[in-house]
């Protein structure tokens, strides 16, 4: 579970029907082309670049000059009380060695850069933003070394296995090209091989902007692991025209060296990767969208089949994907193919050998198999199997070794075990988690998305998130449900604040709670980490680009924002997500709950439901799964952050802190607002599980009235349309508590008693979407799609091992910088990659049918 890194910024508005930038097109007028791009630019290009300078203290980054200490740094951008983080890691692992910051003073700064007309791109470096960024053109970037960081001062590179973990990470990445878009794979390659290596062809042929729009394209695909956004699920499509693309792909110089190779590559995505048919616009099942988490003839019924099955064996669904077959016997034939390393040779003393079979079940076939995208969890497998060397502890050591029996004998159990022993280690300095973990994408709900990250510890930010750890307990309490629908007992976590070094997946959040496991949540807990430099992008909010609010709140906004989405993600992962209790009964029959004593506060009656062995909160609830728990999260966070000692653990007292709720409930509000850009009317279906969430809570505070809450169409000083939204700050706690007390109770309840049909038709209630006044909402999505902007692309370093050191190799922040990145992540064995994407890929073609060949039943 996670924290979205921020609501997708507003961007200048455009007419209905134009291009949303020059790297891509939509996929209709009002689609914004990708997961965190883009902002069309114009008059220039503008660097935006945070100053810093060493601190004569700590040796960590200050403001130039000043030799300012950095406790005492001032004002809502956060400063590191101790070094840099970089630096923090280096004392933890030299045992009193002396301090030496590890960046050159110009070097590694994070920076925002519209390079390209359509880009904003963030480099993704160790440290956080010090201080706000300051503008300046495009052509003082030159005054800025790029060249590769030398972490010879950095020992804990050798004394944990970062580097190893991280090659794991990154190992992993193609994989999820697969699991999502049928023909990801073979754009993905396209771009490995064609992107560069001729420019100055590309340009001759594409000329300047249609260069650019090939760069923006392929950095897009590469940002979000495929041609579908990662945050809404819709495709974008290159902004070329196609006979020209062909041009540049087949006069590249890997056409030249391979012709058969590219030109196959070539013709197998043309016509996928610039489609716009229906069903290929967006994610999902049946006739709704394209998936290769399903074979393309599966339903929404197939799925909820496959899940009871999965159920009834105490199987889970987070590494399988679904294939149908042809019928047998008249029955209905499926496969379940896990992901794993071995495939069906029989292993010795394996707790999966034994599953491995064929299985009756409701008058259906299944079979269940592995081997599912065996040469990359090879790849995986081999660095985790390096990364054993440097474990710090035994927990590491042991950790390590039950996720390689994961990958390589597909058991969840094996990685639930490795997640034990990951939250039992207890305050490392280099942090780090691989599997399959998020199911946001899996149209049903289940199947989770392979992704890992290494980051390291921001020790400032920590020590306030170990204060609200250790005030968890008395905040519990304050939740607006009885204490029989909390946890018997709260397992104090690990919550840090983290710098992302690799983070390998389609998207990165600004926050997780991990690990998703429902079982382990209840008996052995969790890990809450909050990722600090992503949720820096989040602070960098132009005043003239501000949507949808009043002028007399702009400079508060843009004051506080930061600062309050801090406390909110906090909130949100700590107490949000590692709150409530679920009721279960066990293969054995027993419950932990007391049926004769425990009793539903929103009937007065005993429990009805609850959940069955095998049964999860995924499982059961399955589409809005992701989606209530978000909200229940983001409830939470607008719930506590009312509590003045919240607010204090994180440095806020008086009208401070009454600026930081203000804000915190006024950004949830208008994010509601733009979450339309998120929901498709023809299907009458939300794209994005936070946006859903941040509607819902949204429609709550509106019904609970006494204007509250207020969303007023306008007329722009444009003279197109707009709106205004309005929280009166008065009436927060007199209406907007109660209010989202009543419905967090509700919540619970239905959370706790696994109560679907109550919880669908509570949830899905409030994110229903029409044109009813006074809002109008699907009149406002218009206006939304109007006065949208673009989310961001976000740059990684590489690490590069040279005789014992490992250098940083950092990249500009472009769309070039980004595709270079990606170019060079695979060093050594990128073509045996390719080879194997191919071999996936067309090993696997035959269960996705042409669009017209989609399945009739019901989706």
């Amino acid at each position: 579970m996670r924290a979205a890194a921020a609501v997708p910024l507003p961007h200048s508005s455009r007419p209905r029907g134009q291009g949303t930038l020059p790297g891509s097109k939509e996929l209709t007028p009002r689609v914004v082309l990708l997961g965190r791009s883009i902002r069309s630019g114009g008059g220039g290009w503008t660097l935006f670049r945070v100053k810093g300078g060493r601190c004569g203290k700590c040796a960590g980054l200050g403001d130039p000059g000043s030799q300012r200490n950095c406790e005492t740094s001032q004002g809502p951008w956060r400063t590191p009380s101790t070094s840099c983080p970089m630096t923090s890691v280096c004392l933890a692992w030299t045992a009193g060695r002396p301090s030496v910051c590890c960046h050159p003073q110009s070097a590694s700064m994070p920076t925002i850069c519209h390079g390209l007309p359509g880009m904003e791109a963030w480099l993704c470096c160790c440290r956080p933003p010090l201080r706000p960024p300051t503008s300046m053109r495009c052509s003082a970037a030159s005054s800025v070394p790029r060249t590769p960081t030398s972490c010879a001062s950095m020992p804990w590179l050798r004394a944990l296995p970062r580097r190893s973990i991280s090659s794991s990470c990154l190992a992993g990445w193609g994989q999820k090209t697969g699991f999502l878009q049928k023909e990801a794979e073979t754009v993905f390659q396209l771009g490995f091989r064609a992107h560069t290596e001729r420019p100055r062809e590309a340009e001759r042929v594409l000329g300047i902007a249609g260069t650019k729009a090939f760069l923006v394209y392929a950095a897009g695909v590469y940002s979000n692991m495929g041609n579908y956004k990662s945050f809404g699920d819709t495709k974008f499509v290159p902004n070329l025209p196609k006979e020209k693309l062909e041009r540049v792909i087949l006069g590249s110089e890997a056409a030249q060296q391979h012709p058969e190779e590219v030109r196959s590559l070539w013709q197998t995505c043309r016509e996928l990767m610039f489609s716009l048919e229906p069903r290929l616009r967006h994610l999902g099942l049946g006739k709704e969208g394209i998936t290769t988490y399903f074979s393309g003839d599966c339903t929404m019924e197939d799925a909820k089949l496959a899940q009871d099955f999965l159920d009834s064996q105490n199987l889970s669904a987070y590494n399988t994907r679904l294939f149908k077959g042809v019928p047998q016997d008249g029955k209905p034939c499926y496969e379940v193919r896990l992901a794993s390393v071995l495939g069906m040779e029989p292993a010795l003393h394996s707790e999966m050998t034994s599953k491995l079979k064929s299985y009756e079940f409701q008058g259906s076939h299944f079979q269940v198999t592995r081997g599912d995208y065996a040469p990359i969890l090879q790849k995986v497998v081999e660095h985790l199997e390096k990364a054993k060397a440097y474990a710090a502890n035994s927990q590491q050591e042991q950790m390590l070794a039950q996720y390689i029996e994961s990958f390589t004998q597909g058991s969840i159990e094996a990685h639930k075990r490795g997640s034990r022993f990951w939250i039992q280690d207890k305050g490392p300095i280099v942090e780090s988690y691989i599997g399959f973990i998020e199911s946001y994408r899996d149209p049903f709900g289940s199947r989770g998305e392979f992704e890992g990250f290494v980051a390291m510890v921001n020790k400032a930010m920590s020590a306030k998130f170990e204060c609200l750890v250790a005030s968890a307990e008395q905040l519990l309490k304050e939740l607006p449900w009885p204490p029989t629908f909390e946890k018997d007992k709260f397992l104090a976590p690990d919550f840090t604040s983290l710098d992302v070094l690799t983070f390998s997946g389609s998207g990165i959040p600004a926050g997780i709670n991990i690990p998703n496991y429902d079982d382990l949540r209840q008996t052995d807990g969790f890990k809450t980490v909050s990722l600090g430099n992503v949720l820096a992008v989040a602070y960098a909010t132009q005043r003239e680009k501000l949507t949808f609010l009043e002028e007399e709140d702009k400079d508060l906004f843009i004051r506080w924002k930061g600062p309050s989405f801090d406390v909110q993600v906090g909130l949100h992962e700590l107490l949000g997500h590692g709150s409530g209790k679920l009721f279960v009964q066990d293969e054995k029959g027993a419950f932990n709950f007391d049926q004769e004593t425990v009793i539903n506060p929103e009937t007065g009656e005993q429990i009805q439901s609850w959940y069955r062995s095998g049964e999860t909160w995924d499982s059961k609830f399955s589409t809005i799964a992701s989606s209530y728990e978000e909200c229940r999260a983001e409830s939470v966070g607008l719930y506590l952050c009312l509590n003045p000692q919240v607010l204090e653990i994180f440095g806020f007292e008086g009208a401070d802190a009454e600026d930081v709720i203000y804000v915190n409930w006024l950004n949830m509000v208008r994010a509601g607002l733009l979450a339309l850009e998120f929901y498709t009317p023809e299907a009458s279906s939300w794209r994005q599980a936070h946006m859903q969430a941040r509607f819902v809570i949204l429609r709550v505070l509106l019904e609970a009235g006494e204007g509250l809450v207020t969303v007023t169409p306008t007329t722009g000083a444009d003279g197109r349309p707009d709106a205004r939204v309005r929280l009166d700050r008065n009436k927060i706690r007199p209406v907007g508590k109660p209010a989202l007390e009543r419905f967090l109770r509700k919540l619970q309840v239905l959370k706790s008693t696994g109560d679907v049909a109550g919880g669908r038709a509570l949830y899905e209630g409030y994110a229903a979407v029409t044109d009813a006044s006074p809002e109008c909402f699907l009149t406002l999505r218009d206006t939304v799609l109007l006065r949208k902007e673009s989310r961001k692309l976000i740059v990684q370093p590489n690490t590069r091992l040279e005789g014992s050191e490992v250098q940083l190799l950092e990249y500009e922040a472009s769309a070039a910088g980004l595709i270079r990145s990606f170019s060079e992540r695979f060093p050594e064995d990128g073509p045996e990659l390719e080879e194997v994407l191919t071999q996936l890929a067309t090993a696997d073609a035959r269960f996705w049918k042409s669009p017209s060949e989609a399945p009739s039943g019901q989706a």
